[in-house]
């Protein structure tokens, strides 16, 4: 995962910044290869930490999961629950569970994913009421299978650039729709990522049908288009992939989608609940945490928990923050391109 200036100065706040920057590299390059490693060409930013104050970092998920998640007093998580739907009584909004146990409080924030839970019943709610645009009943829009994995420890001999203390980030456009990346991080490990472009709408539409058959056996599928596909640090990638746990490969549908309705009532959506980025532009994590900070911010100001209150708080949100999100997602839209 990568973050830059438009998030750190957040955790430089919330004194978190020297922690993350503890198992993170910095990186101010990547280059883009063909599939026989010529170079394509480069795109960097070298002078992104004198105009800006922060160099562009790059880090393991797992350890800035652990990072968030030692924040929130463990009073506070309640862990193994299924929300099937929402609903708003007087006062109230509920989240109704899958064990029969019923949630309730003031608001409610969705940011469960690109298939919330939450959005999908308050939408149910809105379109039966008439008041939901046609746009965001549409299908997310699919562009590429991904799989994604990160190794064990490896021999810094075999892989030099484990020896630099900054990540040597690449991209390689494959033939046949097919395109990889990998990108060295702490601890002698190597990030990786496998693209699968769709063909046309009717390719991605079976997928999407397919969605149900996905499950850890599912990776060795495409694990064989990219066996023997070369690595830019050496090697093939199948190299990489043999010294990654399975539990440590994850494939999912890389989706796009911007809807138009954010909130209603005391109910608000952020992250992929509301728009839903492709990781090109490396966008979609650092608009849900601007999602967050501006939310956090506007529900701060407010002088009461009454619905008029709750409403100026989300619209202020969401003034705020639909316009920078289209703008964002248009450039993960063309930097996938």
């Amino acid at each position: 995962m990568s973050v830059s200036v438009n998030i750190m100065p957040v955790f430089e706040q919330l004194g978190l910044l020297d922690e993350l920057l503890s198992f993170s590299v910095w990186y101010n390059y990547s280059t883009i290869y063909d599939n026989k490693l010529g170079v394509i060409g480069t795109v960097g930013w070298k002078e992104q930490k004198q105009i800006c104050g922060y160099d562009k970092i790059l880090f393991a998920r797992p350890q800035f999961h652990d990072l968030l998640m030692r924040q929130i007093p463990a009073s506070k998580l309640t862990l193994g629950k299924r929300v099937l739907r929402t609903e708003e009584k007087e006062d109230k909004v509920l989240i109704h569970c899958s064990d029969n146990s019923t949630y309730a409080g003031d608001i409610l924030i969705g940011a469960d994913g690109a298939y919330s839970s939450v959005r999908q019943s308050l939408y149910k709610r809105l379109d039966e009421q008439g008041i939901l645009p046609k746009s965001d009943l549409e299908n997310l829009e699919l562009g590429y299978n991904c799989m994604v994995g990160m190794t064990d420890p490896l021999d810094p001999e075999k892989y030099k650039e484990l020896k630099d203390n900054y990540a040597h980030y690449t991209a390689i456009l494959g033939k046949q729709r097919l395109s990889w990346g990998v990108v060295n991080i702490t601890n002698n490990q190597i990030c990786w990522i496998l693209l699968n472009q769709f063909d046309d709408a009717d390719a991605a539409a079976e997928q999407r049908f397919r969605n149900s058959e996905w499950g850890p056996e599912s990776t060795e599928v495409m694990v064989k288009d990219f066996r023997d596909c070369l690595n830019p640090y050496g090697g093939t990638v199948g190299e990489l992939i043999d010294a990654t746990p399975k539990e440590r490969r994850s494939k999912v549908f890389l989706e796009e989608k911007l809807f138009e309705t954010w909130h209603h009532g005391r109910t608000a959506l952020i992250g992929d609940a509301a728009h839903k980025m492709i990781p090109a532009a490396a966008q979609g994590a650092i608009n849900a945490m601007q999602d967050a900070v501006i939310l956090a911010n506007c529900l701060y100001d407010m002088p009461d928990t009454s619905a008029k209150s709750i409403h100026a708080a989300f619209q202020d949100y969401f003034d705020q923050r639909y316009e920078h999100a289209k703008v964002q997602l248009d450039i993960s839209k063309v930097m996938g391109k």
